[in-house]
C-alpha cells in the first residue's frame, strides 16, 4: 500500500493528533514508534514522504535516516525538540530535507509536508479522456462525442473545448483562452463570447442553464463535469 507521509515518532499522542490530522487534510498517513516499527512498515508499504523523529526510546532517528538512506531515497523531514545547531546541521548533513522543532504547530507542519511532496512527486499525467454523463472527450483523438454521436467542430471550437475540459472544476479567465487558445492576447470578448455560444449549442442540453460550460461574470468560464478519467 502506498502512502504519503510516515510519522516516526515515539511520543505518542502528539504522534496520534499528527496522524489524525493529516489524514483529515487529505495526506494519507501512517505511523510507526520506532525503529523496528519503521523498517517493518516499509516491508509491506511506500511511502513518499517521512517525519522522523531523532529520540526513538532506545534508538535514534540519526542512525534510521542514515539506514533508509542506504536503500532509498525518499526525503525526510526531521521533528525533533532538539535545538542545537549540531543536532540541525547533522540532520540536514546525513540526508535530512529539512527540520521542524518541537513543539510544532499541526498546519505550518502540514504546509511544510505538502511543499515537499509537490516538489518530490511527479506530476500527474493528463488525462486521456473526460466523460459526463452523455458527454465524452477524447484529448488524444481531439474527438468529442454526444450521446455516442460525434459532434461535429471548427478547429477553434476543438481547441477552447479541449483546454476548458482539461482545466475542469477551475476557473479560467478570458485572458488565459485568449493567450493558451489563441495564442493571441489581443482577441476580443465578442470571439470569445461567439465561440462559447457555438460551443453550447452543441454540447447543451439547455443553453440558458448550461451544465458545462458555466459563465463566471467578469471573470471567465467554468468547466464542469463529473468525472475525468485516463
Amino acid at each position: 500500500m502506498k502512502y504519503d507521509c510516515l510519522i516516526v515518532d515515539d511520543e505518542e499522542m502528539l504522534s496520534k493528533n499528527t496522524h489524525k490530522y493529516f489524514n483529515m487534510c487529505g495526506l494519507k498517513t501512517e505511523w510507526a514508534a520506532s525503529y523496528d516499527a519503521c523498517l517493518d512498515f516499509f516491508k509491506e508499504h511506500q511511502a513518499d514522504l517521512i517525519l522522523l523523529d531523532i529520540n526513538l526510546g532506545d534508538a535514534s532517528g540519526f542512525d534510521l535516516c542514515k539506514h533508509l538512506r542506504e536503500t532509498m531515497n525518499i526525503p525526510i523531514l526531521f521533528i525533533s525538540a532538539r535545538t542545537s545547531d549540531d543536532d540541525i546541521l547533522l540532520a540536514l548533513g546525513i540526508g535530512g530535507d529539512d527540520y521542524i522543532q518541537k513543539p510544532y504547530s499541526l498546519a505550518v507542519l502540514l504546509a511544510k509536508a505538502k511543499t515537499i511532496l509537490k516538489r518530490y512527486q511527479a506530476p500527474e499525467p493528463e488525462p486521456n479522456t473526460f466523460m459526463s454523463g452523455k458527454l465524452k472527450i477524447d484529448f488524444a483523438a481531439e474527438n468529442v462525442w454526444l450521446d455516442g454521436r460525434k459532434v461535429e467542430l471548427t478547429l477553434m471550437e476543438t481547441k477552447l473545448l479541449l483546454y476548458l475540459a482539461k482545466h475542469n472544476d477551475r476557473i479560467v479567465t478570458k485572458d488565459e483562452l485568449f493567450t493558451n487558445v489563441w495564442e493571441d492576447s489581443i482577441t476580443g470578448d465578442n470571439t470569445l463570447n461567439v465561440h462559447i455560444r457555438h460551443l453550447r449549442e452543441k454540447i447543451e442540453a439547455d443553453t440558458n442553464k448550461p451544465k458545462f460550460i458555466k459563465t463566471i461574470w467578469g471573470v471567465g468560464y467554468l468547466f464542469s463535469g463529473d468525472r475525468q478519467c485516463g
